[in-house]
Formats: structure tokens, C-alpha cells, sequence
């Protein structure tokens, strides 16, 4: 307490037994409290002194006014005081001291206390023995560098708490993390076993109750593979029976250059706007089927070349029933009663019924409409070729490709089978 007001301080703690008796009082009565704060110099004889020789609180010492030998003892002590202020850092600078016999040392804070905490006094330093001044300081010394000297082992004391507590609060910050990983790694792996234990039966196969769901497996989609040209040929296409498309056509685009050395027949072809059909894949079945060696092709007779550009030697057209039925009038033929194809040799142009192309035919059936689409184009090419009609004679033989196979496969009673091929035998 500022002021010169003593402090009570109980019996042990980190101040040692507490203050020892005068001599010649072990055994009396209790000893009168002498100042704490009290300087030889005192302009107040006989009252208590406040810190700094500021003026106390005007109390006169025990007995009167104070006698040389209590003036030389408070000036002891007061060095004592300043010099274990200075070198322990452990007290707060504010606290009275308990007076003490001269011939006996003042108790302190315990060793180990002082230790602990006054880490600013470097190793190997002197330090002030207990009971006295320390060493080469004299009275005036001590005085004058109190002040720096608390103000120091505050600036210490601060460091020292402030280190103390950053340490402690690492080193909980460090046993708290470390429990959480521990708890949250031992909670994943016992969830682990024991959803291997359920999914293991009684004699350690895997099994599933059926009253748990199981979970679903993402759809995956099958890939999806585009279709052959086989498969293309087999489908049929949507058209109906009557259309009438625009009238105009279009050349498809790109080369095919015959494969084989006989007579090369160049050719182009056009397919009618706004049918809605694959002209791609109506050119390739084109230049497959006539390059077929059961075709006109056979045993390298002719070869034929498509070409999107130049001076054809015919046109190969897919057009609507409306648009061949047109193109086949300019070379008097009627297209319209069967909804046939025709080879209207006035022109240039040999007319694909594209009804027929996209549907079939009965005589043929769903199920080969591959075959009737090659039969298709052979037998109109053929007639571009020079080549006339021809009925089957054999009963129950394969069908002359230029028979009109469209209408029927029966003439006069003879009863043929579906034939695409000029040379079904190859």
C-alpha cells in the first residue's frame, strides 16, 4: 500500500515463514511494527515516512519519538528492502516490508519462486545476498536507482507473465487439437468396423438385410455406338405415299472414285430438297451396290465413279412420288399407278422413288429391306445400262433383277423369291 500503510502478509507462501522476532522477544511480548518505508533522512522524526521521503501518515513510531539506534536499524533496512527489490524482481514495489533485526536476515520470496520467474537477471549475474546490501553499492546508490530498478523488475515481471501465458495457451491450443484429431480419427475408424461387422454375416460372408434398402448405383449410360450401314439399311424412314417435295434438287457434295478397271460409268447424285432423308447415306448404298461384284460390276466388267461436279454420263435422283412421277412423264412413262420408280431416258436422270426408297415394298417385306433397296438401284441403272424387263420361268427360283419385283414376284404362274443381285451367285 502507497503511503506508508504496512501490509499484513500471512505465514508462508511464496514469501518464506513471515518476519522473525527481535532479539530478546522470542520469548516476551509482541514486538512493536516499525516502518516499512522509513529513510534515515525523514524530515519527520519519529512519524512514518511515505516512499520517495514523501510524507507518511503523520503516525508517530511506537513509544515516542524514534532514538538513534531506531534510526540507524530503519536505514538497514530500507537497503535491504531497496537492494532485495532490485535484484529479485519479485516484489511488486508497492508492498511494506516487515522490519527485522539487524543482526537477522528479513525473509523473502522462496529461491525456487524467484527462480521460477526472474528470467531478465542474466546468468551469471551478481545477486544481493538476503540479508544485506549487495556488494560495491552504497547508500546513495541504492536511493537513487530504486525507482529504475522497480520500474525494471516490472518491465521483467510483465515479459515473464506475458511469455508464460503465450507458452501455456500454445500448449493447450496444442493438447486440445491433438484430442480432437485423436477422437475424430478413433470415431472413423470404430464407424468402419463396425459397418464391416454389419455388412459381415454370421460366418463372416458379406450379406445385406432386406429390410435396408440398397443404395443406388449411379445410372451409367450405356455408350452408344453408331449404327452400321447394314443396320441403317434395314430401317425404314418415314414418308408418306403422295408427297410432293419441292421440285428443286441438290447435288451431293464429295468423291467416289470407282474401285474397279473395267468400263467406268460416271455419275452424279441429286436428292430433292425437303424430303428429310439421308442423302449420305443414300450415295454410299449407290456406290456399294453397283460396285458389288454381284452387280454390273461382275468379274470387273464395268466400275462406276460418283463425281459432285463435271459432265456425268447419268444423274442418279431421290425424289418424291410427286416430283418422279414429273421427270418420268417426259419419257412417257406413269409412275403414279403403283408408285413406282422409273429411268426416264429423255433425260438425264434415273428416278428413285423416294416412297419407296424410305417404305419398301410387300413383295419384299419389312424384314428384307436392305435387299429391296439394292434391288432398287440395280434395276434402274440397269435400264440406263440398255437392259429390259425380264419375268421369271423357273418356279420358285430367285427372280431376274430386271423383273419388276415392286409389282410382284408372280408372271403367268410362275411364283419367284426376292432377287437383288444381277449375279446372285457372284
Amino acid at each position: 500500500m502507497r503511503g506508508g500503510h504496512p501490509e499484513q502478509r500471512e505465514q508462508g507462501g511464496g514469501w518464506g515463514a513471515g518476519p522473525a522476532p527481535r532479539r530478546g522477544q522470542e520469548s516476551g511480548g509482541p514486538a512493536p511494527r516499525s516502518a516499512p518505508h522509513a529513510q534515515a533522512s525523514s524530515p519527520h522524526p519519529g512519524r512514518y515516512a511515505g516512499p520517495d521521503n514523501r510524507p507518511g501518515d503523520a503516525r508517530p513510531y511506537p513509544g515516542g519519538s524514534a532514538g538513534p539506534q531506531d534510526a540507524a536499524r530503519q536505514q538497514a533496512v530500507a537497503r535491504q528492502v531497496s537492494a532485495q527489490r532490485a535484484a529479485q524482481r519479485a516484489a511488486d514495489g508497492r508492498a511494506a516490508r516487515q522490519p527485522a533485526p539487524a543482526d537477522a536476515p528479513l525473509p523473502g520470496p522462496r529461491r525456487e519462486f524467484v527462480d521460477a520467474f526472474d528470467t531478465d537477471t542474466p546468468s551469471g549475474a551478481p545477486t544481493a545476498p538476503p540479508g544485506g546490501t549487495p556488494a560495491g553499492v552504497d547508500d546513495a546508490d541504492t536511493e537513487a536507482g530504486e525507482p529504475d530498478e522497480r520500474a525494471a523488475a516490472r518491465g521483467g515481471k510483465g515479459r515473464t507473465f506475458t511469455g508464460i501465458a503465450a507458452a501455456a495457451v500454445t500448449t493447450v491450443l496444442a493438447v486440445v487439437v491433438a484430442g480432437q484429431v485423436a477422437e475424430d480419427s478413433g470415431g472413423r475408424t470404430a464407424a468402419a468396423r463396425a459397418a464391416d461387422v454389419e455388412r459381415q454375416g454370421p460366418g463372416g460372408e458379406a450379406s445385406r438385410s432386406d429390410a435396408r434398402p440398397t443404395p443406388e448405383q449411379p445410372s451409367v449410360k450405356p455408350e452408344v455406338k453408331p449404327l452400321s450401314y447394314a443396320a441403317k439399311m434395314a430401317q425404314p424412314f418415314p414418308l408418306a405415299a403422295d408427297l410432293r417435295a419441292s421440285g428443286t434438287f441438290e447435288a451431293v457434295p464429295g468423291l467416289a472414285k470407282a474401285p474397279g478397271k473395267g468400263q467406268k460409268h460416271r455419275y452424279r447424285i441429286d436428292v430433292e430438297k425437303g424430303l428429310g432423308l439421308d442423302a449420305g447415306l443414300f450415295a454410299e448404298a449407290v456406290q456399294k451396290t453397283l460396285n458389288d461384284d454381284r452387280s454390273w460390276a461382275h468379274n470387273g466388267a464395268m466400275t462406276f465413279e460418283r463425281i459432285s461436279s463435271g459432265t456425268p454420263d447419268f444423274v442418279i435422283t431421290l425424289a418424291s412420288p410427286g416430283t418422279t412421277g414429273e421427270w418420268c412423264a417426259k419419257s412417257g412413262l406413269d409412275t403414279t399407278i403403283d408408285n413406282v420408280s422409273c429411268d426416264s431416258a429423255a433425260t438425264d436422270r434415273v428416278m428413285i422413288n423416294a416412297y419407296r426408297w424410305a417404305q419398301g415394298a410387300a413383295t419384299f417385306g419389312p424384314e428384307k429391306l436392305l435387299s429391296y433397296r439394292q434391288m432398287l438401284i440395280n434395276h434402274e441403272v440397269g435400264h440406263r445400262l440398255g437392259h429390259n424387263h425380264v419375268s421369271c420361268r423357273t418356279p420358285g427360283a430367285l427372280a431376274p433383277v430386271m423383273q419388276q419385283q415392286t409389282k410382284t414376284l408372280k408372271l403367268d404362274g410362275v411364283a419367284c423369291k426376292p432377287n437383288p443381285w444381277v449375279h446372285p451367285k457372284g
